[in-house]
């Protein structure tokens, strides 16, 4: 039974970008094993193939865990490029995403099932002893009740769960005494006081000592909440109440999805990603099955399997039936207003959405969900990193790239690391918790036999989070009444809904091809135009799919355009600069259908201004550690500079061993040229402009540089890229590519440096593959004689690499200002008006932006590429597979929406 997380961020925001890619991965369809099976003649996966690839997924395991165990524990987190672990405070904010860390060794606690299902049972009762001894739930800290409760009220729970099973099989955990039950019960009374508000909606955040709206709680003055983060609570909390025989857990979740059910919009049957936790009003009225709602139909659906209550059920195929009325539209799921369902908002896909085909097999409603899933394996399978499935061998070779990508792209010598931006490979210094509470578990099962089980897994239900909870529970202290309260303001026609799965036996034998049928007109969606739907105006009046005016055709001269405007409620304002504005009035529209065009005329337009301002800046870059242990497995992201060689239009980018100078500011010439010659130059940030040093390097030989920020802690992970500008002259003698690096990632090379002395990098507009044969070469060597080998590398490279610690030297002036500090221009934009809808056009004859792809990044145009000349390293380079923009820029889109909504439905 799937698992999909919801709302990855506090206070009801959509979770952060990084995120994506790996949640998008860990789909966990479970369910659909037994549904979509091998259909006859299909090429089945041998059973060895199996083995091997679950074995493999072993190994990823244990270079997980044991490095958070060796270098984190008990911290939260592992920090997989630093080698240490993340605790909360002691590194820069990163907002709503460090609302999961409450000091209480969350990646252990999260992993404590992983284990059992993954065969190692000693492993789980160590961990257990571990967790009994160490973790301290009692911390003044401001956590996420929504992360919490999946992931450490989950985890306990799922941890109780297999531990009483091993007890009763009798040989591990024998000493055991619910101690796991007893720490869940504590959490549990400290996530209540969030519940303390008039609706039974609970505040985003409790602080885990002294609750919520106390003096010391630093929380409880929040308004909002997202529909996923209220909506996720039922199968823990009725867990811990069937658990415990204590009532209370279970009546407040309850308590919360009666409120939401209650205030669904009537008409349509859809709910809003954001309320008010007050007054219950919907702060964000775009409904979706994507981030801030996802885990909520999850959550009611298994609601029903767990607990037996039917009324979660008639809830959830309600839901659905509009779900399939107005948000699918296949192969598509397109966020559409509650007040007026037939009008997308937004045209784009989050990935978080891609739990929904799972929820869609267990349901039993199996076309829609081949053909759902079909599309998002199509969108990302260009990207690298693909989701994993069922039984049917179409999948078991998804699930089998999905392993060699993330071994090839994700995996760092002290873990696993997050992909920061996939268009340039970088990585994010994390490694989150629910990297193996889910996915290894999922991975594992769908190469698993059943004999390869220590214990029956259909006896369980997965939580979102991918915690076991034993289905014996629906049986077990039944102290909530099943009183039906769904029919009570609502008529339900069960003509509808589906109260049974087909019976795939009968399902398949018949048409052997069926999935195949299903997935086949989908093989090109993605490269293709995005489906584009007609207006609702010609399909009221059956005049065919003739286009409307799009933004990106609108010309401000043409008298035709105008016309089409003013039918659409949309004015014309010319500014004293000479640009123009556009305004709607919905109300001046020729009818609702017309306004209707005109507010998706005017979304695109804003989306259109937002893509013009995106593309007045430069993409990051990457530097790619390539030399020994890495191999290319570490990348960080970097920023571009305006000036120098442009690294989008070299395919191989610039290669080479890194030195630091003399002086490290590179403000005046360079006093050891002997070691920077056919080198990258590192210095510092600071004291001059970056385009002086630049001269100064190139002139000393180096072959390109790297700036390293002075401001200690600086990192991309919480501050926004930086462009490095010219000096206001002419910048063409300037020919070596220069980037740039925060504090944090500049200090991964310097710590590199330290340690193995000789240390290559590659300078790139996009990681490359990295080096697999050289990396199989070297652990040769090292398996042979490593002590040999490492002696003789450092005393080769101990000659050329430049001491690290470098400062500027004495004397050099130091009341100059920084001037490399200035950020890149911003582009002149208008602001969205607070009472109409209004946004910044181009003027007449000007080009607009391509149009918004359906699924962001398909449609990005592809960078001229040229060949540099060859190097020495050329055979590395040859393996170059660019990875293709899948996650643009998500901001734009998101606060142009947000400007848009602010327009009464």
């Amino acid at each position: 039974m799937s698992g999909a997380a919801g709302c990855r961020g506090g206070g009801g925001e959509r979770g952060p970008r990084w995120r994506r890619p790996w949640k998008l991965l860990a789909l966990g369809l479970l369910s659909a094993s037994s549904v979509l099976a091998a259909a006859p003649g299909a090429g089945a996966m041998s059973k060895e193939e199996k083995r091997r690839l679950g074995n493999q997924v072993l190994e990823m395991f244990d270079h997980a865990y044991s490095n958070y165990m060796d270098h984190a524990y008990p911290a939260d987190e592992l920090m997989p490029l630093t080698c240490r672990g993340r605790v909360r405070g002691q590194e820069p904010s990163r907002g709503d995403v460090d609302d999961a860390l409450g000091k209480f060794s969350l990646t252990l606690i999260d992993t404590l099932d992983t284990l059992v299902v993954l065969n190692k049972t000693k492993e789980f009762e160590e961990a257990v002893k571990k967790v009994i001894k160490d973790v301290n739930l009692d911390n003044d800290i401001v956590v996420s009740v929504f992360e919490t409760n999946i992931r450490v009220l989950g985890g306990l729970l799922g941890g109780h769960s297999v531990a009483i099973m091993l007890k009763d099989k009798g040989e591990y955990m024998q000493w055991y005494n619910g101690e796991l039950l007893h720490m869940a019960k504590e959490l549990g009374y400290k996530l209540l006081p969030a519940f303390n508000t008039t609706s039974g909606l609970p505040y985003p955040r409790v602080n885990l000592k002294f609750g919520v709206r106390h003096p010391e709680a630093r929380t409880g003055t929040e308004t909002d909440t997202c529909t996923a983060c209220a909506g996720t609570l039922i199968l823990e909390f009725a867990a811990l109440s069937r658990f415990t025989g204590t009532s209370i857990f279970e009546e407040y979740a309850r308590k919360a999805l009666d409120f939401i059910w209650e205030k669904r919009q009537r008409s349509s049957n859809l709910v809003g990603v954001t309320i008010n936790i007050h007054t219950g009003d919907w702060v964000r009225k775009d409904s979706g099955v994507g981030a801030g709602i996802d885990s909520y139909y999850e959550y009611l659906l298994k609601a029903y399997v767990l607990l037996g209550d039917d009324s979660f059920l008639e809830r959830f195929n309600t839901h659905y039936d509009a779900i399939m009325k107005y948000i699918s539209q296949p192969p598509l799921l397109l966020d559409v207003h509650i007040h007026k369902p037939m009008l997308n908002a937004r045209t784009w896909m989050d990935s978080l959405l891609a739990f929904f085909p799972g929820l869609q097999v267990l349901k039993g409603d199996i076309r829609p969900a081949i053909e759902t899933h079909e599309m998002l394996y199509q969108v990302i399978k260009k990207h690298n990193f693909l989701p994993e499935a069922t039984g049917d061998p179409y999948y078991l070779e998804v699930g089998k790239t999905l392993i060699e990508n993330l071994n090839k792209y994700a995996r760092v010598p002290c873990g696993f690391a997050a992909m920061k931006d996939v268009r340039t490979g970088s990585h994010e210094d994390r490694m989150d918790s629910f990297f193996l509470a889910e996915m290894f578990k999922y991975l594992y099962l769908l190469f698993a036999d059943k004999e390869d089980m220590i214990f029956d897994i259909e006896d369980y239900i997965f939580t979102t989070e991918a915690h076991l909870l034993p289905l014996w529970l629906s049986t077990t202290n039944q102290t909530i009444s099943k009183k039906n309260t769904t029919t009570e303001y609502t008529e339900l026609d069960d003509s509808n809904f589906d109260w049974t799965c087909p019976n795939t036996q009968i399902l398949f034998p018949n048409d052997p091809m069926f999935a195949q049928s299903i997935r086949e007109p989908l093989k090109n969606v993605v490269d293709k135009s995005c489906p584009r739907s007609i207006s609702r105006a010609e399909e009221s009046l059956g005049t065919g799919p003739k286009p409307p005016l799009r933004a990106r055709d609108f010309m401000a001269s043409n008298p035709e355009h105008l016309e089409i405007l003013k039918k659409m409620g949309v004015s014309l304002i010319h500014l004293k600069d000479g640009r123009v504005q556009l305004v709607q009035h919905a109300v001046q529209a020729a009818s609702s259908l017309d306004a209707e065009d005109g507010l998706r005329f005017m979304q695109e337009m804003i989306e259109l201004s937002s893509q013009q301002q995106k593309e007045q800046q430069l993409p990051p870059r990457a530097v790619q550690i390539v030399s020994h242990p890495f191999f290319g497995r570490v990348v960080l992201t970097a920023g571009p500079a305006q000036f120098g060689m442009d690294l989008s239009k070299h395919k191989s980018g610039t290669r080479g061993f890194v030195a630091t100078i003399k002086p490290y500011n590179g403000c005046s010439e360079i006093t050891n040229p002997e070691a920077v010659k056919e080198k990258i130059a590192l210095m510092q940030r600071g004291q001059c402009m970056f385009a002086e040093k630049a001269r100064n390097i190139q002139k000393a030989g180096a072959i390109g540089g790297i700036v390293i920020d002075d401001n200690e802690g600086s990192s991309s992970d919480t501050a926004p890229l930086f462009q490095m500008a010219g000096d206001g002259k002419n910048t063409d003698d300037i020919t070596i590519p220069m980037l740039f690096l925060f504090n944090k990632e500049g200090n991964i090379i310097l710590d590199a440096i330290r340690e193995y002395e000789a240390v290559e990098v590659l300078l790139s507009d996009k990681a490359k593959d990295r080096d697999l044969e050289m990396e199989n070469m070297d652990q040769k060597l090292s398996e042979n004689d490593s002590h040999k080998q490492n002696s003789e590398e450092a005393s080769s490279a101990s000659q050329d690499v430049g001491a690290v610690s470098e400062e500027p030297e004495e004397g050099e002036s130091s009341d100059v200002s920084d001037l490399d500090s200035l950020p890149p221009a911003q582009a002149d934009t208008d602001s969205v008006s607070t009472s109409d809808q209004d946004s910044s056009i181009p003027g007449p004859g000007e080009a607009g932006a391509p149009e918004p792809a359906c699924t962001q990044g398909d449609e990005q145009p592809q960078e001229q590429q040229t060949e540099t000349e060859s190097d020495s390293k050329v055979n590395w380079d040859n393996k170059v597979q660019p990875m293709e923009s899948i996650l643009a820029d998500w901001n734009e889109d998101i606060e142009a929406f947000e400007m848009m909504e602010k327009d009464e439905l």
